[in-house]
């Protein structure tokens, strides 16, 4: 078959007047139902929606483990290919004269807030505490939990659920969407990248349904990551003073929910609304050099010694097991209580709920990696998205996890940090380290950085959204709209918390991140059979890049 020029034009359909003016009325419409039929499902119907829930959850989880585990696993390996494919690595997102808009320092900062921002904030003290008490070494008894010979292990794990397979993800995503954008002239929008598989069959309904996907992955993977900042924001809150906002065992009660939802999707609406130029680099801007305040407070005042060794040790660990940790799928032998089945236990609610969470905020993360990357290389962009962000995760457990194990383990701390609520573990051991008023400053200073975290990354959500449901358009979004997607996001998570708290969102994300991994093994696909159609084209002299018209 002879060799075609490649789509270079892929017409969405959007509406020309009336209030869904500039957008497709189909994606966007659905969207809205489908969102706003889950909040009101689960207000209305707490225990049906529950249950029901839980039942896709349990099934998924049971029989679609191997699925995300493997998915996450091709998603590294593709990233990797791609870097050392030669054809592959020299291509640039954007035509021979495109230039990088922002420095590498930029452009690695701006990765790593995208990323993790918020989750980093609980997690990073929160997840080596857990796997340092119980991790797959554990329940096989090749260490004892909560002793000095588990604090590899706990690394290890750490490093899997937080290094590779996370910046794999959203490196596929994003340069998905950058290749055929920049190369092709095409809309920034989802089913732009899926071009060379189905062509213009995107412009109708098989599109528009990689949108709808996209926007639920993105709305439900953006609840899961706030989910987890307003916990940890009416923790902090009632650490700073403010009262009445947890119950007995720690954590947010409906109160608390509430306020925080309000405060957070409130201040984040107004950020969308003054557009990135404004609201949003001016949080961007806060909440990176508090975030290198607070780093700098644990490098210099934490367990440096302890963490140094956590993290050269961690990664040698993480690198010589990755071939196993990557591929290892554990299943049950049926046999209730036995090692086979804490071991699927213990996957499922970990590596496969992880690898969910970073699959549904794929569609988020990776059209801002596409925005910020025009004009660097498919080497530059995958090697840049993967490496020094996983790096930066690892420094950051370390050193805020690594001080928290060593207070526990060599210190008096007993149970004053492990034995609190997720959200408040990095609370608890900031106020254990320091004089009472200078705890209470620097609670004081993670409150502010934990809502700059959670009020970008939710206007920028919105906005995002908004961009797919606008077929690729990022210029300015009618105001109601913003306005519907920041409350229909707070709806979600709230509607989700106080009928069934943290699990709830995870259960519902790990559904809707589900047909999105599939739109994104089909973005593997279509990015190899474009990379190595271009090949033959530039062999023939057929021209591979277009750019569009202004």
């Amino acid at each position: 078959m002879s060799l075609q020029t490649p789509l270079t034009d892929l017409p969405i359909e959007t509406a020309d007047e009336g209030f869904y003016r500039g957008f497709s009325k189909i994606v966007t419409v659905t969207s809205k139902l489908a969102i706003g039929g889950l909040v009101v499902w689960a207000i209305a119907f707490p225990e049906q929606s529950g249950a029901v829930l839980n039942g896709i959850n349990a099934y998924i989880l049971a029989k679609f483990n191997y699925w995300y585990i493997w998915t996450v696993t091709l998603f590294v390996l593709m990233c990797i290919g791609l870097a050392i494919w030669p054809t592959a690595g020299r291509l640039k997102l954007g035509t021979a004269e495109d230039k990088p808009e922002f420095s590498n320092f930029s452009w690695f900062s701006m990765m790593f807030g995208a990323g993790i921002g918020v989750g980093m904030l609980t997690w990073a003290v929160a997840e080596p505490v857990y796997h340092f008490q119980n991790n797959p070494e554990v329940i096989q008894g090749i260490t004892e939990g909560s002793t000095e010979g588990n604090v590899r292990s706990a690394y290890k794990w750490s490093f899997v659920h937080w290094g590779l397979g996370a910046w794999a993800c959203y490196a596929i995503a994003g340069l998905a969407l950058a290749f055929f954008s920049y190369r092709r002239g095409l809309p920034l929008t989802m089913r732009s990248s899926l071009t060379p598989l189905f062509g213009s069959k995107l412009s109708g309904s098989i599109g528009h349904v990689v949108d709808i996907v996209a926007v639920v992955a993105t709305i439900l993977g953006v609840a899961q990551t706030l989910g987890f900042g307003v916990e940890q924001f009416v923790s902090g809150l009632t650490r700073i003073g403010i009262g009445g906002l947890t119950n007995e065992a720690g954590t947010a009660n409906s109160l608390g929910i509430v306020v925080a939802i309000v405060v957070i999707m409130a201040a984040s609406t107004l950020s969308a609304l003054s557009g990135v130029g404004k609201g949003i680099k001016w949080l961007s801007n806060i909440n990176m050099v508090l975030s290198i305040l607070l780093l700098g407070f644990f490098l210099i005042f934490g367990s440096t010694f302890f963490g140094l060794q956590a993290l050269f040790l961690g990664i040698i660990d993480y690198i010589v097991t990755l071939p196993q940790t990557l591929f290892v799928v554990w299943s049950s032998d049926g046999v209730e209580g036995s090692v086979a089945s804490k071991l699927e236990g213990w996957q499922g609610g970990w590596s496969v709920f992880y690898w969910a969470w970073w699959i549904a905020f794929a569609p988020f993360v990776g059209l801002f990696l596409a925005r910020i990357s025009k004009g660097r290389t498919i080497r530059e962009f995958v090697l840049g998205a993967m490496i020094i962000p996983s790096l930066m995760c690892f420094v950051w457990f370390t050193w805020a996890g690594g001080t928290a194990i060593d207070l526990t383990l060599n210190g008096e701390a007993g149970e004053t940090i492990f034995g609190v609520p997720d959200g408040d573990k990095i609370f608890a051991m900031v106020q254990y380290m320091l004089s009472p008023f200078l705890g209470w400053a620097m609670a004081v200073m993670i409150v502010v950085l934990l809502m700059t975290y959670l009020v970008t990354t939710a206007d920028s959500a919105v906005l995002i959204v908004n961009t797919i449901n606008a077929a690729g358009d990022e210029g300015p979004k009618a105001r109601p709209h913003i306005i519907f997607w920041g409350v229909a996001l707070g709806a979600v998570v709230a509607a989700l918390l106080l009928v069934g708290g943290l699990k709830a969102i995870q259960t519902a994300m790990v559904i809707g991140a589900l047909p999105f991994s599939v739109v994104m093994v089909l973005q593997c696909a279509a990015l190899v059979k474009a990379i190595y159609n271009d090949g033959k084209r530039e062999a023939a002299g057929i021209e591979t890049i277009h750019v569009a018209d202004d």
